[in-house]
């Protein structure tokens, strides 16, 4: 089974969701990664990204990562918490944010 597949039932409908962070928004406050520290973690530059599966900082600017069910309710905590508004959670399928500053 895929990762993507694992997280795979990120809201009601059974979406595959994904979250990443505008480090250009980001304030270094850390309530992502108080909230999930699974899936955010803040680097030597005071910034937050994401982490995949495997617990690797992705720090490739826009870089994802799956949203693993079990944590559904944390990320999106993070997002409507996060005072630089700079965490999105979007669909896999057609990259529609779902939570954060852009979503609809």
């Amino acid at each position: 089974m895929s990762v993507q597949q694992e997280a795979g039932s990120g809201t009601d409908s059974g979406v595959a969701l994904e979250v990443w962070i505008d480090q250009d928004l980001c304030t270094g406050d850390g309530i992502c990664a108080q909230y999930a520290p699974e899936v955010f973690e803040l680097d030597i530059d005071g910034l937050a990204y994401v982490k995949s599966a495997d617990d690797e900082l992705l720090q490739a600017q826009g870089a994802t990562t799956p949203v693993p069910l079990q944590l559904l309710n944390d990320v999106v905590d993070s997002a409507k918490e996060c005072p630089g508004d700079c965490i999105h959670v979007r669909r896999v399928s057609d990259r529609v944010e779902v939570y954060g500053p852009d979503a609809e």
